[in-house]
């Protein structure tokens, strides 16, 4: 069923992604509740209306839920059992199968092998016996990750050509909480495709983005990447195999390391919209937040080539103080996203140099 206009859709979580998903609906005429603990969040300034309560709250949760048509999450770290208090209620998209694969690490990589799609190698780590096995079984390089909770490169530790001294101890380091040893894998380069499925299960997904990262965050993201047509097209059909396979509605991010023979293996996937696909606001006619919308809202999806090849850059802590300069430019989009102080490592805003298409 199509949502009307003037329906309301629910957005849990209120951070930058959740700011420009209510803004993206306001365009298509929807209204949007966000459900989120901080007062002064990004999406507060988009919303029609913010629940300030925790996403674990289930007096809050019963609040949105029956003040939604449809609810749907803008971070990977929702709490799987709020999302599934909700399903009673109301309808939740991406399901909360996408977060259940999301969420753990390890259960991510064993989802991604089950659906035929390669993958660094990787062992579960639960102690420093285990740590010390799985390190001896990659030569002694690796990155250790916890399995929950981590992103823009936190709850990570690299080892290389480590010995026993370098072992002992890290498991309580890390907080003592499982682990994943991912191994090295020799890369080209990091690409990402953001994909769509709507509820009829038509599939549709982005040009690939090639991707730089500095100190574990996103820094740019250049539009068209320096792959070949067969490894673009092998992209997006693993991302089309993810989307069916979890039964997924909306928008979804996965970002894959490129090897030498232009063959892919999935890094990792996020169910919601990507910080890799903000280019599409400024290149495309449909931005992958208007297309989240529309799948979870049950509109046609739109189409997904761009108009320009751009390069997408985040600004990080004070680098957003150059926004004042950067509107100098022509052919350039800015996006700030109102937050109050700059901190290191905090994303303040984007933006997109646009030129012609190549």
């Amino acid at each position: 069923m199509t949502l009307p206009a003037g329906a309301t859709i629910g957005i849990v979580g209120g951070g930058q992604l959740g700011r420009m998903l209510a803004m993206a609906a306001a365009r298509l005429g929807y209204r949007t509740i966000v459900l989120e603990p901080h007062a002064d969040c990004p999406a507060a300034a988009t919303c029609h209306r913010h629940i300030e309560a925790a996403y674990d709250d289930r007096a809050a949760l019963g609040e949105l839920g029956n003040a939604c048509d449809v609810v749907t999450y803008e971070f990977e770290n929702v709490p799987v059992d709020a999302v599934r208090a909700l399903e009673g209620k109301v309808a939740v998209y991406p399901p909360p199968t996408a977060l259940d694969a999301a969420q753990d690490r390890l259960a991510e990589k064993d989802f991604l092998n089950g659906a035929g799609l390669a993958t660094a190698p990787y062992r579960a780590v639960d102690n420093d016996a285990d740590l010390s096995a799985a390190l001896q079984e990659f030569g002694g390089d690796g990155v250790l990750k916890t399995r929950r909770l981590g992103y823009d490169g936190k709850g990570q530790r690299v080892f290389r050509r480590a010995g026993d001294a370098d072992i002992v101890g890290v498991f309580a380091e890390m907080g003592g909480v499982p682990l994943i040893l991912e191994g090295f894998v020799a890369f080209e380069r990091e690409i990402s495709v953001i994909a769509a499925r709507g509820r009829d299960g038509t599939i549709s997904a982005y040009d690939p983005a090639e991707n730089v990262h500095r100190d574990g965050i996103l820094r740019s993201s250049t539009v068209p990447a320096r792959i070949s047509p067969a490894t673009a097209h092998a992209a997006r059909e693993a991302a089309s195999a993810i989307l069916n396979a979890l039964d997924y509605v909306g928008v979804i991010g996965v970002e894959f390391f490129v090897l030498g023979d232009g063959s892919l293996i999935v890094n990792e996937i996020a169910p919601r919209v990507h910080n890799s696909g903000h280019w599409t606001e400024a290149a495309c006619p449909v931005s992958q937040f208007e297309q989240h919308i529309r799948a979870v809202a049950g509109l046609p999806l739109g189409v997904t080539r761009r108009h320009s090849d751009c390069v997408m850059e985040n600004l990080v802590g004070d680098e957003v103080l150059a926004a004042p300069k950067l509107l100098e430019e022509a052919n350039l989009v800015l996006h700030l996203y109102g937050k109050a102080e700059a901190r290191p490592g905090r994303k303040m805003g984007h933006f997109t140099r646009l030129k012609p298409k190549g």
